[in-house]
């Protein structure tokens, strides 16, 4: 199966996309989180456009979408989710299903919230909605979010460092043996780029609206019933599986699968991921 890089023009935004499967199918809508890109999704990507038309965007900030500096572009969950719904709408997406992953989802559901009628089903791959996902793991996060002084911001950078993204994001809980270098490696080298980590610390200080507005969140869940489908690296450091289990709270019907592996689960998981969704998407 082919698959076709393009960039679509979003306001100041050129938004690189991954594109593979049938023009004509169902689509689905893949978004992934920190501190990654599109590439994150290379080993899905075949399975899944077999049959679906599969669409995978890097986040403005992320991988090869190219936005205007810092200082001219608000580098916020918000802006992230305008630009996002501005690219579904130039691509002409009607309908969609969701795969959100860690920062995909506050942006996803941001999308959900505003176009309910565009969203088919949902499947989040450790991507929060409730608190109880949270471990310790964020406490240098939540206190420049309290209180976002310099000092605060600083404590923050290192979960920008190469270690960090190797180690705790991508080895952490997962068979390493399993884990291909190239997904952090291509991360690592992002990260170095100018003003990178500015524009994630910027995000990392953001974050905190995703979690004022998950009441919003889990209020669309409630009203809407959206088929749901949490697929969760269990030895993910950060997003507990607690997180995943909180869905069925709100969507009762919500399918829940932990896996034996950690926060980057398609890393490892990719044909397991793929079967469960393919299992999934046929009951929607």
């Amino acid at each position: 199966m082919k698959i076709s890089y393009h960039q679509q023009i979003v306001g100041d935004v050129e938004v690189f996309y991954r594109e593979a499967g049938p023009k004509d199918g169902q689509v689905i809508l893949l978004l992934h989180g920190f501190p990654s890109s599109s590439h994150m999704f290379r080993d899905l990507i075949p399975k899944l456009a077999e049959q679906y038309r599969v669409i995978a965007p890097d986040l403005p900030g992320f991988g090869h979408t190219i936005t205007p500096p810092r200082s001219q572009f608000n580098f916020t969950f918000n802006s992230l989710f305008q630009v996002i719904e501005g690219f579904t709408e130039a691509l002409g997406l009607k309908q969609y299903v969701l795969y959100v992953f860690d920062y995909g989802a506050p942006v996803g559901y941001r999308l959900a919230v505003a176009h309910p009628e565009r969203v088919q089903a949902i499947i989040s791959q450790n991507g929060n909605a409730y608190t109880e996902g949270f471990s310790d793991a964020w406490g240098s996060w939540e206190t420049y979010w309290h209180s976002p002084t310099p000092e605060n911001r600083e404590a923050c950078r290192n979960s920008l460092t190469p270690e960090t993204i190797r180690n705790f994001q991508y080895l952490h809980g997962a068979d390493a043996s399993l884990v291909s270098p190239d997904g952090y490696s291509l991360d690592i080298a992002f990260m170095s780029r100018p003003e990178a980590e500015e524009i994630q610390l910027d995000l990392i200080l953001d974050y905190r609206t995703n979690v004022d507005i998950y009441p919003y969140f889990q209020a669309y869940f409630r009203k809407y019933q959206p088929k749901l489908l949490a697929v969760w690296g269990k030895n993910d450091p950060a997003f507990l599986a607690a997180g995943a289990e909180a869905y069925k709270r709100d969507i009762p019907s919500a399918e829940v699968h932990l896996l034996d592996t950690g926060h980057f689960a398609l890393e490892t998981h990719a044909k397991e991921i793929n079967e469960l969704i393919q299992q999934f998407l046929k009951k929607c």
